[in-house]
């Protein structure tokens, strides 16, 4: 077997005469429509860019309302402000998801119940939701992880038995369907982020997605400083001071969440594009995935039946050290990341030991008494499938490796099967690294 990159030799991709597809992907026609919104002087505000792009999304998804805001982040918070939840109310979420699942819960007031999720596919498991209900549950959010799909008709039949709100996290699922239904179609809300590394993007952004009108109009005076349509309309545009309220003159309380007419101009584009790319990645998934099966020591993320149309976000598979002697996976991602010259991640980190979710790092906005701020602790929390999936077995890599040929797909699978041989030496090297570590550590006590 050839010797590993990550020892000097020869990597299986040589990135400067086969670079990997980039990502973002743009043309000429988001350079017309950006010197079109430049040059209309409209840049921001309910213009038409906006208006057509929350027009094509809902569509898209098949909802009545899809409207834009300024990332995926705040599309969660005003979700759960819609929803009149707060204070003394409690949010389920998944352990393994970005840190903003839970934190929008807590800035709204409320608390996130941390809960494990399903080894086959990363995403929440539905028997640890019924197990979190309380008397002041209100809402689940579910999260789309990477190239999977949450159980929605467990979590749908487990919101009505108990009368909770859904709020899908789709910020990776762009176009997924489940049951023949798009993400973001299924629950009261759907969450899409735009941020950069999404499969539809526009540097930042997001939208929120609804069938329910009442909550599309409290929705989209979140995002625009709590103005409401005079109409009751999400269409309407102010002509005269830039206020207006509902029916009554009333408003709501809120801030500038909006998006500018450059971002919407580019999504508009990309939309045009995500089919075909999510059709390319599905059967470069699916085929890279039969390779995997046919490795020992790697495992694809388990797919269900039920997910009608696949939408990935990065490409994840599962790491046995077992079968590659013992090979620890930080080291296998490595060597990974050294033979194909692209990034090579874990999963996110589990939310009860997140270097990024840590409420406690503000008592002047989150310490409002005192069994709040106990509520709170991310670190009361057990996730012991969160964990094992984060420290032992999980790969990710970006999802624009997806985007370029079968031969492509081959070159990953030979990386990995190149560390498979290696292994053994690989590891023998890793730990005498760590004795040589150890032994100069001792000698300079």
């Amino acid at each position: 077997m050839k010797k590993l990159a990550i020892n000097g030799g020869t990597p299986c991709r040589n990135t400067t005469k086969q670079p990997w597809p980039k990502w973002p992907v743009w043309g000429k026609e988001e350079e017309i429509a950006l010197i079109e919104v430049l040059n209309s002087g409209i840049w921001s505000y309910n213009g038409p860019k906006e208006t057509e792009f929350n027009k094509l999304f809902a569509e898209f998804i098949g909802v009545n309302h899809a409207i834009c805001t300024v990332n995926g982040t705040i599309t969660l918070q005003i979700s759960l402000e819609a929803l009149g939840i707060g204070l003394g109310d409690e949010v389920i979420i998944p352990g393994l998801t970005w840190q903003a699942t839970a934190a929008t819960v807590i800035d709204v007031n409320a608390t996130p119940i941390l809960v494990d999720v399903n080894e086959e596919n990363w995403c929440i498991n539905p028997k640890k939701i019924e197990e979190a209900i309380t008397p002041r549950t209100k809402a689940i959010i579910p999260v789309h992880l990477y190239g999977a799909f949450a159980d929605m008709d467990a979590i749908m039949a487990i919101a009505k038995k108990y009368q909770l709100y859904v709020i899908e996290d789709c910020a990776h699922k762009h176009g997924g369907e489940w049951n023949g239904k798009k993400a973001g179609s299924i629950g009261d809300i759907g969450s899409f982020s735009y941020q950069l590394s999404k499969h539809l993007t526009s540097g930042e952004g997001g939208s929120v997605t609804t069938n329910n009108a009442v909550l599309a109009k409290k929705l989209d005076a979140l995002r625009n400083c709590g103005r409401r349509p005079v109409t009751g309309t999400l269409d309407a545009v102010d002509k005269g001071a830039g206020d207006y309220g509902d029916d009554d003159g009333n408003f709501i309380q809120s801030g500038n969440l909006r998006i500018t007419e450059f971002q919407a101009a580019i999504l508009i584009e990309g939309l045009k594009r995500l089919p075909i790319q999510n059709a390319n990645r599905d059967a470069n998934g699916k085929y890279l995935n039969a390779l995997l099966e046919e490795i020992p020591g790697v495992a694809p993320i388990t797919r269900d039946k039920r997910e009608t149309k696949k939408a990935y976000f990065n490409f994840a598979f599962k790491y046995s050290k077992d079968d590659f002697n013992g090979l620890p996976v930080k080291t296998f991602r490595k060597a990974l990341e050294a033979e194909l010259g692209i990034a090579v991640d874990a999963s996110y980190e589990p939310l009860n030991n997140c270097s990024l979710y840590v409420p406690h790092t503000k008592p002047a906005r989150y310490n409002l008494n005192e069994s709040y701020w106990r509520a709170i602790d991310p670190k009361r929390f057990s996730l012991p499938i969160c964990e094992r999936i984060f420290k032992d077995q999980s790969v990710c890599i970006h999802h624009k490796v997806l985007m370029g040929t079968k031969e492509d797909m081959d070159t990953i699978a030979k990386a990995i099967k190149k560390i498979y041989y290696s292994s053994k030496e690989l590891n023998s090297e890793n730990k005498a690294e760590k004795i040589h570590l150890y032994n100069h550590f001792l000698g300079n006590l």
